[in-house]
This record gives structure tokens, C-alpha cells and sequence, in this order.
């Protein structure tokens, strides 16, 4: 203990001292990297750069004087940080046309490269945006292409995705390119929803707030033929060619005099039952051979023929922001065989005073699995008497912090599985420690839950995941600290979020071995491999006692190492942080340089004769979270008096010997697995349960003597 409050001590003089010693670092900017490309990798024959624009911060590329393109920065026009809390460098260029040239990674602190994705694999997959058309991904809203995602590095490559497109965008409509200029609002113009009015079809249709989409069969096979799809014009669509393909509606019924109009009184008041502040809904009808809806969405929750457009924004709904109508309100509207609303979020941003458009995808099979497309749009722009112009007129300005919001936002929903099985995880281990008495009052039960749930923790968490925690998310976290916090950089990957917010809160009620012990994949993996080796007759050891307590320090060296490197050079500290063997065993699952993956192995074959050795010994995040949880609060884990002295059963039998010979267990070193409150009420292996069970069954003996001689004593007869 004095050792381990020696490095406490150190480690609060070097934290001072090194802070002291931290000195800003000018920012990257595009002059930083353009020295170190050529222009070549950008165009073909280029044979330089032009002068940097201050103003545009944007250079050109030159062949023989003509400018082919403009090379820029992203991190001069996007604020979108990695998970390391840092900006990822990429360095564009993008053409006349507003087609990206090339695209290349020239700098990063992303702690998921560092730690084993090769960061080749990430640069080529950089390299894959040139001839990336931009002005298409406008007219998508950002999503007409494909993510190239790599396994392991999925919120990386979405970071670096949104930051090519939108700085892309940017830049081509800073500059002209392509015909796109930039966006300056008008008046700002907000919705007059005074109207208590309600109309029929025929005027709501008349002035606008009902728009049509309607196609007939010949217009559709014609589109097919167009698109030069052989496969897809040998199966043209059968029927008559003035036959309805399809009639599709749209109109805004967030409006009170449209949803009024179009849903009735009652239905209408539902709808704003259902609508929450700032969200607004549409109405969307069909009819004819081709269901704008589709049977997709039943299965993955998405509707995947539909789209709304909005500038740049697409949205595209969820069966979660959808209900059925059964009829609509007015007499003389036309009979529909689908009649649906969507509810679009206030997240969106979504103004409805501005025009829209709905795209419809329409879809033909050209094999067993193969299908073909074509799109079709209606457009929509509500009618000028809900519009009143305000008085306030301003240029639009990107909200760089909303970008931020929805991107994290959107890998949220993407795991929204992900993150309910999690969250029954946590759920079951807060149980299980709530009522530990009750849970390991059977020993052969509760091994099969441990077990059982370690399992989970290691395929689900672990090997499917990639959710690991690690002692880079902290010193990433130190970092951000230091240079400007902001929660977009950690929200982004929502299962690691959650389980730090977990231990923090796990901290304080039973310490570090809520993760330790049941949460870490390669703590898991190390005892299940140990069960494995025990199974079949390896022979175990255990370190006499005094050189296991004087290895207990080398962890807390390993960390306090690491966060001092960090002080100073964040990656640095990144790349020693490869002591950690679990993200070569865990997250590449051993997919990596020999050297790598000879050490993880090195680990896992000594936890097959010492149960949990990197855990008690090298483990620079165990470490880490030791310290903080010597604030906890309870002492959960129940002993008796003679534990120690005489008895050392729970000592002897600690899977990582994190009791004393004394009888106190180690709260720095113990993992929670409640071996110990298994032998606590053991009839088999607990001296002190043994006792108690012979003094009751000889108290209970003594009674049924006592009672037995009651009986045979003969009873006085009365003189």
C-alpha cells in the first residue's frame, strides 16, 4: 500500500509539472500539407499548385497555367471531430464540374487506426471519393453513395464521409463550380397557422396544398427503355399503357386548415396529439399497381421508396414515424388504397415554408435478386396565403454545431438494437449485484449465469461490436479536456459512450470490478480460457504472496507512463498504449502484424496457468479505474469475523488473489465475480457456515432428546 500511495503522490507532481510544461500548438492548415503532395495525385499531368487564397483558403491546380481544379482542407470548412476529439485532415480537390479530383488522408489522432486498422486501409479508402459527383449528392441530401465501411472503424469512416462531402459542397458553392452558387436565404418566411377554415378536395387540390404525382404503365416502361437497362426493358410492366402505374399525393397536414380539411376534426386533433414540438407531418396517398410503401419496411423498419428532399437534407421514414389513415375527410375526395402519414422530427430541420420535393424509387426485378430503378418526383411548395414573410432578413449560415448533432445522431439510430441489448446487459448485472445473496446462494447456478454472461460480454461486446473499451478513450479524453471539450467527438460511438457513463456511476457503489470483471471482452476471454484450461487438468499456480503484492504496482506504472507521454504527444501515448493486447485479440480478432499477435497470445497462455494475469499485473486501464474507485461508497461483499483468522478458504480459492492473508479483500484488485459470497454460504466449503449448520443440528438434537424424555417420564398419579 505504501508503494501504490508513493505512485499516487508522483504521479500528482508530474501531472503538475508536465501541465506546466504544455504548450498550444498552432493549428494545421492547408499550406501545413500542401508540400508534402504533389499535384499529379490530384490530376493527371498537373504540374503544380497555385498561391493559397487567404480568403478562400482554397489553392488551384495548375497544368501549363490552366486551372483544372482547387485543392482544400476539410478541416478549414467542417468542424466534424474524429473520436479521438480532434479534426481528420484530409486534404481534396475538386474539378470545374464540382466532381471530387482526389481525396487524401494526410493527418489523424483517430485511436481505432492507432490501435491496429492499418492506416493504408483507411488512406485507400480516402483515395475512393475522386470522381465523387457533389452536385448529385446535393440533390440526395449527402446520401447518393455508397459508405466504404471498414470493420472495426465504422464511426472513423462516417466522420471522414461527412466531412469530404460537406466541405465539398462547401467549397463548390463558395467558388460557382458546376453551376451550384451559395445559398442566401430571402426573406425568412414563417407559417400563418391562424386558419380555422376547412375546404374540399377540389380547392385544396386547386391552389396547391394537395400536389400529384401520377404515372401511367407506358410512361414507366418508356423510363426503363431510357435507362438503357437491357435486363429491365425485357420485363416491361404488363397492362394497357394508359394504365395507372400509379397516382401519388402529398400535402402538408401539420397545417391546421390542410389537416383539418383533409383528416376531420377528430383525426386531426390526434395527429397533434401525436406530433411533438417543432415536428411537423405529411400526408401521403396512392393507388394503382405500385404501392409507394412497398413490404420492405415490415422487415426492416424503413421505407425505402419514398424519400422527402429539402436542399441539401434527405429524410427518409421509419415505420416508427408512421401511421395508417383509415379515410379521409372530405366528400368529394378521390378513393385511395393507401392513405399514410409520416411524421417528420424537429432534428430535421425541416421548414415547410421552403419547397420540397418527394422522391418515389420504382423498382423492377431483373433476376432472383437483382432489380433495376428508376426515380420520379413530386414537388411541392405550400400555397403563399399560410406564408408570411418576417421581418428579420439574414444569409444562410450552416450550423456547424447541428451538422455535428446529426451525425452523431444518426449512428444512434443505427444501433438502436445494438444499444437495447446493451442496456438489458447493464440491467441484469444491476441486478445481480443488487441481490448477490440471492444469485450465489447456488454455486453450480451461478457459475452457469457467470459464465453465460461473460459469454455475451466476449462474442456480442467483443468480437461483434468491437465495443472494448480502452485506456486510449481515456487519455483521448484528457486530451479534449485540455485543448476544448465537446460531447460530439464521444456520442459517436453510442455502446462505448454507454458503458463509460455505466462504470462512472458502477464507480461508486461497487468500484472497478463491475467492468473488470463482467464488461471487459478480454477479461472474458481470459477466464473463459481459463475455465477451458481448468476443464482439462492444466495445472494452476498462484504467486507466493509477497512477490504478488509487489507486482500488484506494475499496472499503475504502466498507466501513469502513458498519461504522462500523453501531456505531451497524445498519439505517442496512443502507440504505446499497444500494451494493451485485448485490441489485437479483441477488436482484430488477431488479424494483424505477427509481433501483435505473438504478444496477445504470450498473455492468454500465461491465464491459462495463472488465472487473469494481464488483469492483475500489466493492465494500464484496470489501473486507471482503480484509482478513481476508492471513492465507492458500499462495501457489498459480506465477511465474517473469522475470515483470516482463522479461516482462509475465500483467500486460498480468490480467482485473482485480491484477498489478504488477513481476510480484507483488495478493492483495487478485486473484479466483483462473487466467488467469495459463493463460499460465504457454502455448506461445503465455508468453516464458519459448517459450524453454524452443527450448532443448529445440535441444538436441534438436544431438543428432540429433551422432548423424547418428556414422553417416557411417567406421570405421578394424583393421592
Amino acid at each position: 500500500m505504501l508503494a501504490i500511495r508513493s505512485l499516487f503522490a508522483f504521479c500528482l507532481v508530474l501531472i503538475a509539472g508536465l501541465s506546466m510544461g504544455v504548450r498550444p500548438v498552432a493549428s494545421d492548415t492547408l499550406a501545413t500539407f500542401l508540400p508534402s503532395l504533389s499535384a499529379s495525385e490530384f490530376a493527371k499531368d498537373a504540374d503544380g499548385f497555385g498561391a493559397i487564397d487567404p480568403e478562400t483558403k482554397v489553392a488551384p491546380i495548375l497544368r501549363g497555367g490552366e486551372t483544372l481544379g482547387y485543392a482544400f482542407l476539410t478541416s478549414d470548412f467542417v468542424g466534424t471531430t474524429g473520436y479521438s476529439g480532434k479534426p481528420i485532415h484530409v486534404v481534396a480537390a475538386i474539378d470545374m464540374n464540382a466532381k471530387l479530383m482526389a481525396a487524401h488522408l494526410v493527418k489523424h489522432s483517430e485511436p481505432i487506426v492507432l490501435i491496429g486498422i492499418p492506416d493504408r486501409k483507411v488512406k485507400a479508402m480516402t483515395e475512393g471519393y475522386s470522381g465523387l459527383d457533389l452536385k448529385a449528392e446535393i440533390e440526395a441530401g449527402g446520401s447518393g453513395h455508397e459508405l466504404d465501411i471498414i470493420s472495426g472503424a465504422t464511426v472513423t469512416v462516417m466522420v471522414i464521409d461527412d466531412s469530404i462531402v460537406r466541405a465539398g459542397i462547401k467549397v463548390a458553392r463558395m467558388l460557382s463550380l458546376g453551376g451550384l452558387t451559395v445559398q442566401i436565404a430571402g426573406p425568412k418566411r414563417k407559417i400563418d397557422r391562424s386558419s380555422e377554415a376547412t375546404s374540399d378536395w377540389m380547392t385544396l387540390a386547386g391552389d396547391g396544398s394537395v400536389r400529384t404525382l401520377a404515372l401511367d404503365i407506358g410512361q414507366v416502361n418508356r423510363a426503363f427503355e431510357q435507362s438503357g437497362d437491357e435486363k429491365a426493358i425485357s420485363r416491361p410492366e404488363k397492362g394497357a399503357s394508359e394504365d395507372t402505374f400509379i397516382e401519388m399525393t402529398a400535402a402538408i397536414v401539420s397545417i391546421p386548415e390542410i389537416g383539418r380539411s383533409l383528416l376531420g376534426a377528430a383525426e386531426y386533433a390526434n395527429l397533434v396529439g401525436w406530433l411533438e414540438e417543432g415536428e411537423e407531418a405529411i400526408l401521403i396517398t396512392g393507388r394503382g399497381s405500385y404501392s409507394f410503401k412497398g413490404s420492405g419496411y415490415v422487415r426492416g423498419g424503413i421505407f425505402d421508396r419514398i424519400q422527402l428532399i429539402q436542399g441539401d437534407r434527405a429524410v427518409r421514414f421509419f415505420d416508427r414515424d408512421h401511421k395508417r389513415l383509415g379515410r379521409l375527410d372530405p366528400a368529394d375526395a378521390p378513393a385511395f388504397t393507401e392513405l399514410d402519414l409520416f411524421k417528420i422530427g424537429a432534428d430535421v430541420e425541416f421548414d415547410p415554408a421552403e419547397p420540397w420535393r418527394l422522391q418515389l424509387l420504382v423498382q423492377r426485378a431483373t433476376g432472383a435478386v437483382s432489380k433495376a430503378f428508376i426515380t420520379a418526383n413530386l414537388g411541392y411548395q405550400l400555397p403563399e396565403r399560410f406564408i408570411e414573410p418576417a421581418l428579420v432578413n439574414h444569409p444562410l449560415v450552416e450550423d456547424e454545431a447541428a451538422a455535428k448533432t446529426a451525425l452523431w445522431q444518426r449512428v444512434w439510430r443505427d444501433k438502436t438494437v445494438e444499444i437495447g441489448i446493451l442496456a438489458a446487459m447493464l440491467a441484469t448485472l444491476t441486478v445481480i449485484f443488487f441481490f448477490q445473496q440471492q444469485f450465489t446462494r447456488n454455486a453450480r447456478v451461478f457459475y452457469w449465469v457467470r459464465t453465460g454472461f461473460l459469454t455475451m460480454t466476449l462474442v456480442f461486446l467483443g468480437w461483434m461490436m468491437n465495443a472494448q473499451l480502452s485506456v486510449v478513450n481515456l487519455l483521448a479524453l484528457g486530451g479534449a479536456l485540455r485543448s476544448g471539450f465537446s460531447w460530439d467527438a464521444f456520442l459517436l460511438d453510442p455502446l462505448v459512450f454507454i458503458q463509460w457513463f455505466a462504470i462512472a456511476a458502477a464507480l461508486l457503489f461497487w468500484g472497478r470490478g463491475a467492468y473488470c470483471g463482467w464488461l471487459c471482452p478480454f477479461g472474458a476471454l481470459q477466464e473463459l480460457s481459463n475455465k477451458i484450461a481448468r476443464a482439462v487438468k492444466i495445472p494452476q499456480f498462484d504467486l507466493p504472496w509477497g512477490l504478488h503484492e509487489r507486482l500488484w504496482p506494475i499496472k499503475y506504472m504502466i498507466f501513469l507512463g502513458l498519461f504522462a507521454v500523453s501531456l505531451t504527444s497524445l498519439p505517442r501515448a496512443e502507440a504505446l498504449a499497444e500494451v494493451e493486447p485485448f485490441k489485437t485479440a479483441i477488436i482484430l480478432k488477431f488479424a494483424r502484424e505477427w509481433p501483435f499477435v505473438v504478444f496477445a497470445l504470450a498473455m492468454l497462455g500465461i491465464g491459462l496457468f495463472i488465472e487473469r494475469f494481464y488483469c492483475r499485473y500489466v493492465c494500464p486501464l484496470g489501473a486507471a479505474l482503480a484509482i478513481p474507485a476508492r471513492i465507492r461508497m458500499f462495501d457489498w461483499l459480506k465477511r465474517y469475523r473469522e475470515c483470516g483468522n482463522p479461516c482462509h478458504s475465500c483467500a486460498n480459492e480468490c480467482p485473482v488473489q485480491a484477498i489478504h492473508p488477513t481476510g480484507e479483500i483488495n478493492p483495487n484488485e478485486c473484479v466483483n465475480c462473487l466467488h467469495c459470497q459463493v463460499l460465504y454460504q457454502s455448506e461445503d466449503k465455508c468453516p464458519v457456515v459448517i459450524k453454524q449448520i452443527r450448532r443448529r443440528a445440535k441444538s436441534a438434537a438436544g431438543t428432540e432428546a429433551l422432548d423424547a424424555f418428556s414422553r417416557t417420564k411417567p406421570v405421578s398419579e394424583p393421592n
